[in-house]
């Protein structure tokens, strides 16, 4: 089932042949789906214990998607029962004087997660090859520089035990429009409401171009992408935690081995 999700490396990609609306992990009901994410809640908090006890390795989990397309929704319903006890979330907003005053990447590597910790990334260092390429800020040989850049830092955090997995959470047009008259249309919404998402949401085609490109760049053995159908929010997060846990599981993760002087050990 994955598989038909993951993005091919170096092969074209076209956006308009994924279906925002595809349920991949339905399950015959609203129950039997909010049974299986409760499964996985179960499943994640267990092995994200493990990943934190043992030490060894580290996880990042990168989040991309359009304005609206549902990073931090995703980040609240995945990880809403997990101990918060070595899972983090970096924020990558406009980069600030001083981050612009170092190479792209220096914000970033700052952030990858250490030994035993979960991080997730809310946005990343894609933002510096999709809205500036998109605006004309860099041109494609500068492009083409920060894509091998990105694929080297991956890997250089793949040989040091890093698990990456990579999720570009992909929302149709109309979904993002009913998703901001949503914000414009509920007070309670308001500050969640910026104009700015109106202007990005004019280069829409330029995005979608950029993105496909960006993704079949990257989409390597050691930190794939997958294309998240996210126009429904609950399969959206179903199928991250789904991706997740697969992955988790994959590294054979366990608890460190009992110290022989505990043993028999009585408390006063």
């Amino acid at each position: 089932m994955f598989e038909k999700y993951r993005v091919t490396l170096d092969k074209k990609l076209d956006l308009d042949k994924f279906d925002p609306a595809d349920k991949p992990f339905a399950g015959e009901s609203k129950s039997d789906d909010r049974a299986r994410m409760d499964e996985l809640s179960v499943l994640l908090d267990d092995l994200q214990n493990r990943l934190h006890a043992s030490a060894k390795h580290r996880v990042l989990l990168v989040l991309q998607g359009m304005d609206t397309s549902g990073k931090d929704g995703t980040i609240r319903a995945v990880f809403q029962t997990v101990n918060p006890l070595g899972v983090r979330v970096a924020n990558f907003k406009a980069p600030t004087p001083t981050e612009l005053a170092h190479d792209f990447l220096w914000r970033v590597h700052r952030q990858a997660p250490a030994a035993g910790e979960l991080v997730i990334f809310n946005r990343s260092h894609y933002e510096d090859v999709l809205i500036t390429r998109v605006h004309d800020w860099i041109d494609a040989d500068e492009c083409k520089r920060r894509i091998e850049h990105i694929n080297h830092f991956e890997k250089l955090l793949a040989d040091s035990d890093t698990l990456i997995l990579k999720c570009f959470l992909h929302i149709s047009k109309d979904a993002q429009r009913e998703r901001l008259q949503e914000r414009v249309d509920d007070p309670q919404k308001h500050w969640k409401f910026d104009p700015t998402d109106l202007k990005e949401r004019a280069f829409w085609p330029e995005y979608q171009k950029a993105y496909a490109s960006a993704l079949s760049a990257t989409s390597t053995e050691w930190a794939p992408w997958y294309i998240v159908p996210s126009d429904s929010k609950r399969h959206r997060n179903l199928m991250v935690a789904e991706l997740l846990v697969a992955a988790l599981s994959r590294l054979g993760l366990d608890f460190p081995p009992p110290k022989p002087e505990l043993e028999g050990l009585k408390i006063e």
